[in-house]
């Protein structure tokens, strides 16, 4: 691949013009990006004239075959390239004085630009993130289900619903969304667009959380699923997970995803007796 196979802008209608057919294509790997769009075209939309990020496109034959992304976080999220276009785009990035703080994309993907920046830039990567990317495939709800039910939370929910995110963060180690929500910047973190569902108690007391997306080209995606540490092992997240999902499929998604800590056997086991299918794995690296 050409470095000048690339094309960057700035101007996200620009670029969802040309590579917005791409994305919608294959929405179940794509999740993020899809997600991460519809943000900044509300940001670009609320706040003009401030800090832009860069989009990238690759074309070949007239055809978009990957994108990328650089926010003014300076985080870059890229789809899935091959070795050969990983190490085309590490020095054209470098040449045009675009630095990223971290990358994130399927693990391979990942790995292979990791490599190639370091070795254009002398930039150390440091792994900070892997997860398994999981998609529904036939649901199945636990059975029995634990004593209760869900319900779709409301405003007076809020203060419960930031406490439980913000004990999520310090959980997995979400600094980035942590600081935002000390800062009182919840709509800015990455739940503040979220849909939480509650399973509570037969008594109404919220015993596990889980969160959707909005729909985006067919695909919503589960994030977060929290259940406090006392509640736990009593089947309250399969619960609320299946039942977030099931609202998903009644809505109409045809693709249901969630990704997965391959560190915790628990939760892995919980999404996979559910219905959820391992789709792909993803990575991520600090420079």
């Amino acid at each position: 691949m050409r470095p000048y196979d690339w094309h960057l802008t700035e101007d996200i209608d620009e670029f969802l013009a040309r590579a917005g057919d791409f994305l919608r294509s294959r929405p179940a790997l794509h999740n993020t990006p899809l997600t991460d769009m519809a943000k900044l075209r509300l940001r670009a939309a609320d706040a003009p004239g401030a800090e832009t990020t860069v989009f990238g496109r690759l074309e070949s034959e007239g055809e978009v075959r990957a994108v990328f992304y650089r926010t003014p976080r300076g985080r870059l999220t890229l789809t899935p390239l091959t070795a050969e276009q990983a190490a085309t785009l590490a020095p054209h990035l470098a040449a045009l004085g675009i630095s990223p703080s971290d990358v994130i994309a399927d693990h391979d993907t990942a790995t292979a630009f990791a490599g190639s920046w370091h070795r254009h830039t002398g930039a150390e990567p440091v792994p900070f993130w892997r997860t398994h990317l999981y998609r529904l495939g036939t649901l199945t709800p636990p059975q029995p289900p634990p004593a209760g039910r869900g319900r779709v939370t409301g405003e007076k929910d809020r203060r419960q619903v930031v406490r439980w995110c913000r004990e999520f963060c310090v959980e997995v180690g979400e600094q980035s969304s942590l600081d935002l929500i000390d800062a009182g910047s919840w709509e800015a973190s990455r739940f503040g667009d979220r849909h939480f569902t509650f399973w509570e108690t037969p008594n109404g007391t919220p015993a596990s959380m889980a969160a959707a997306t909005s729909m985006a080209a067919g695909m919503v995606r589960v994030d977060p699923v929290y259940t406090p540490a006392p509640l736990r092992g009593r089947g309250y997240a399969g619960a609320v997970t299946a039942e977030v999902s099931r609202a998903a499929l009644a809505a109409g998604a045809t693709d249901v995803v969630l990704y997965a800590d391959p560190a915790n056997p628990t939760s892995n086991g919980v999404y996979r007796r559910l219905g959820y299918v391992h789709l792909t794995d993803f990575a991520g690296y600090r420079f």
